[in-house]
C-alpha cells in the first residue's frame, strides 16, 4: 500500500472517532447545548472545534494545494485557525455536511499526487518547508488534536450536567 493510501485511511480511522463523538453528542438529547458549550470564558466550542476540522481540511484542499477557491466560504472566516470562535452555533446536520465534503475534496486533492511528490514542498507550503509527505502526517493529527479537544469538552459537558 502506497504512503498515500497509508495515510488516507489513517484519516478515514480518525473521521470514525470524530463521527463517533458527534453520535454521542446527538445521544445526549441537548446537541445544541452540547455544541455551543465552552470549556471556559473565550475557550472554543464543541462546534468550532469540529467545524474547524472540516475547514481546514477543504482549505488544504483548494486553496493551500490547489490555489483554487474554498467551498463554504463564508465559513472560512469563522472556522479557519486564528478565528475567534462566535455564538452562531452550526447545527449537527451542518457539521456532518461540511466534515463530508471537505474530505470529499481533501481526497480528490491528495489523490492528484504520487508518491514521488511526497518530498516537493507546496508554494504554500515554502516559508514552513513542509513536504507533501510531512503535510498528510499533519493533516492526520490536526484531526486528533481536535478531535480531542471537542472529546474533553464533552466530557466536561457531562460532568457539569448530570
Amino acid at each position: 500500500m502506497s504512503t498515500i493510501a497509508t495515510m488516507i485511511n489513517t484519516w478515514e480511522f480518525n473521521r470514525t472517532r470524530t463521527l463517533g463523538l458527534l453520535d454521542q453528542v446527538e445521544k445526549s438529547g441537548k446537541s445544541d447545548a452540547v455544541l455551543a458549550f465552552r470549556p471556559g470564558k473565550g475557550r472554543a466550542h464543541i462546534a468550532w472545534q469540529i467545524m474547524h476540522i472540516g475547514i481546514t481540511e477543504e482549505l488544504f484542499a483548494t486553496h493551500r494545494l490547489k490555489g483554487t477557491d474554498p467551498s463554504f466560504s463564508e465559513l472560512v472566516p469563522r472556522f479557519k485557525g486564528g478565528s475567534t470562535p462566535d455564538d452562531n452555533i452550526p447545527t449537527l446536520a451542518h457539521i456532518r455536511d461540511v466534515l463530508t465534503h471537505s474530505r470529499q475534496h481533501l481526497i480528490k486533492t491528495i489523490n492528484t499526487f504520487s508518491e514521488g511528490d511526497l518530498l516537493t514542498i507546496p508554494p504554500n507550503f515554502a516559508e514552513r518547508g513542509w513536504t507533501i509527505g510531512q503535510l498528510l502526517n499533519v493533516i492526520a493529527w490536526h484531526e486528533g488534536h481536535h478531535q480531542g479537544q471537542a472529546h474533553i469538552t464533552f466530557n466536561l459537558w457531562n460532568t457539569a450536567n448530570q
